[in-house]
């Protein structure tokens, strides 16, 4: 056994739970147990000296560092005070929220470390844990199970929530106010301290919030700040470029929110709706799935909204090999119709992907196309022929997608109606078409059950009976989702709201090039994808649109700012918090020698003076 064992996992995972089990077992073995409690900061500080004195000198002791993310500054005494005891008369046991910090991998420390990530608990141990906990009923069992995702917090609270009578309907755990509290006492507790709750509703109620995001959701914000105190959290975490609550986090927040202020729910998620299909139409196809997730609706939900699944799933091509374990788990092997299939795999590859799990096991296949991709060949193909004349005829801009093949493998091997690679394939492919104001979206359904034609009636899909193909041993339906005017994100956004009970909003696209997108373009500086997507970029060759941005943005830097000390003042916080590869917004903080409230309001005005450079230079 290591004599240094560090457990790490999200809050409510179970660490103090289970060092409180190990120390009790030490202290029956009559093992001394020295236990620092980082859940009170201050005291540990100034108790730990005291406490490590003596450690190791005349018996075995046990060194306990509970909530260690609060008193990480205390490592060095740690290491300092057992350093020549432990492994001998020591053992060292930690548990934190974060994966330890450097310093416990360097000077021999990692030869005698072994790091423990703690992961939810499985269907089984789940329900085992709620039974132990008093729960009979099976159907509250399953469903407290679910809902709770394998957190042991989450199925104690829900559990004892249960057996209290505080929550009826099973449905709305998470709307119910006394768990809402419960867990995020115990999930955040005192990180909460100073938060603004406005913040904190946005990025329960959104996939992941940025800057830019969260002063255009809450006007008069400093966006920047907000960004980075949800950052600086233990229950937060990196979303790509943006920042995410920790799922069980934001379940629980944005429970909290619907039991105490339903009516501020609604007006964050129209307003969040309303910002993410701007971005989305200017080209930030990636955002749709952000979009969908506002939706509440189940039946819609399926089909766009990945939710965490993204995080567990992946999107990507065919594979050498794959192509055998599809037909093998599809039964198609020797079909007339998978013979069709094999012909697009070897023939256009660029249109088959896959959907894989996190074991990286396939769990869908799909075949799609645009009619600006489609090869010459696909007007001769038994599905897609007739599918792209009817295309043609009736969106004759081409913005449209045509999924010939969706199969979900989940449901071939009995699995669930609607598994989360539904949602991960569709947003992906949505997104890889690069049509920002995708019209329509034409998807072949073969056998599918009476729940999926009801969630495909509930999308507003058509099924035209002449576009309906007889494909060998298997019939292929035809579903049509037109998105109309406002294309797939003015869809999703209509949809939201109308579960908001808003009429239809006006189609309306924003201005191209305004000053939200030169401040996105500041934040995303480091970013080469981002960049290419910005409207900044318009006009030059896919290959230069970022080193094009960067180099705009430098060239307005340069002509924003004057001599003075306070004006290079200016300028050094825009360059070491955006333009700086190397240095955070903490780094510069520290640099520059500036409190945070300080730094961040010169970083805006220092943005702002960029903005109006590169706006009034377009306009001249």
């Amino acid at each position: 056994m290591a004599p240094i064992v560090f457990v790490h996992g999200p809050g409510g995972i179970g660490k103090s739970a289970l060092l409180r089990e190990i120390q009790r077992r030490a202290e029956a073995q009559g093992i001394r147990v020295v236990r620092i409690n980082g859940r009170d900061p201050e005291t540990a500080q100034e108790r730990a000296p005291q406490l490590l004195e003596d450690v190791g000198e005349t018996a075995r002791s046990l060194v306990v560092l509970d909530s260690y993310e609060h008193i990480a500054a205390l490592g060095a005494l740690v290491r300092d005070r057992v350093s020549a005891h432990v492994g001998v008369r020591v053992r060292l046991l930690i548990a934190g929220r974060q994966f330890p910090e450097p310093a416990w991998f360097q000077d021999g420390w990692d030869a005698r470390l072994r790091v423990v990530g703690l992961r939810p608990l499985s269907d089984d141990d789940s329900r085992t844990l709620l039974q132990r906990r008093g729960l009979r009923d099976r159907a509250a069992i399953e469903e407290t199970a679910r809902w709770a995702a394998g957190s042991p917090l989450s199925l104690i609270v829900g559990a004892d929530a249960l057996l209290a009578g505080q929550v009826l309907d099973l449905t709305r755990l998470d709307a119910d106010a006394a768990v809402a509290e419960a867990l995020i006492q115990r999930l955040a507790g005192d990180e909460l301290e100073g938060a603004d709750r406005e913040v904190l509703a946005v990025a329960a109620i959104a996939r992941a919030v940025d800057a830019r995001m969260l002063a255009a959701v809450l006007p008069g914000l400093d966006g920047d700040l907000a960004e980075q105190w949800l950052r600086s959290r233990s229950f937060t975490e990196p979303f790509g470029v943006r920042v995410a609550l920790h799922e069980r986090v934001r379940k629980a927040a944005r429970g909290g929110l619907l039991a105490t202020d339903p009516d501020l729910d609604g007006e964050l998620r129209r307003r969040l709706v309303d910002h993410l299909f701007g971005r989305a139409v200017l080209g930030e196809l990636s955002l749709l799935s952000d979009l969908g997730e506002l939706i509440d609706d189940p039946r819609v939900r399926w089909a766009v909204s990945p939710s965490h699944h993204a995080a567990t799933h992946r999107f990507g091509r065919l594979e050498p090999g794959d192509t055998e374990v599809i037909a093998s788990r599809l039964g198609a092997d020797g079909t007339q119709w998978w013979k069709r299939v094999q012909q697009w795999i070897q023939h256009g590859p660029e249109y088959t992907a896959v959907v894989r799990d996190a074991a990286g096991d396939i769990v869908a296949f799909g075949i799609a196309v645009t009619p600006a991709t489609a090869p010459e060949w696909a007007h001769e193909d038994l599905i897609l022929g007739p599918w792209l004349a009817h295309a043609r005829a009736r969106f004759p801009d081409g913005d449209v997608l045509l999924l010939r093949e969706g199969h979900d493998l989940y449901r071939s091997e009995g699995g669930a109606e609607t598994s989360p690679a539904i949602a991960v394939g569709n947003m992906a492919l949505v997104a890889r078409s690069g049509l920002p104001t995708m019209q329509a979206m034409y998807s072949g359904q073969i056998d599918p059950t009476e729940a999926q034609r009801e969630a495909l009636r509930a999308l507003g899909c058509e099924r035209p009976p002449e576009l309906e193909i007889v494909d060998g041993e298997r019939t292929v339906e035809c579903y049509i989702n037109d998105f109309g005017p406002g294309g797939v994100a003015g869809y999703i956004r209509g949809l939201v709201y109308s579960e908001l009970g808003l009429p239809p909003p006006l189609e309306r696209p924003p201005a191209a090039v305004g000053a939200d997108t030169v401040r996105d373009a500041l934040r995303s500086f480091r970013d080469d994808r981002a960049l290419a997507r910005s409207p900044l970029a318009r006009g030059v060759s896919p290959d230069e649109r970022a080193a094009s941005v960067r180099r705009l943005l430098r060239e307005a830097v340069a002509a924003s700012f004057g001599d003075s000390e306070d004006e290079r003042l200016l300028r050094s916080v825009l360059e070491l918090g955006y333009l700086d590869p190397d240095t955070s917004h903490i780094d510069a903080q520290r640099t520059l020698h500036l409190s945070r409230a300080n730094y961040f309001r010169r970083l805006r005005a220092g943005a702002e003076r960029v903005c109006d450079h590169v706006l009034g230079a377009r306009q001249d």
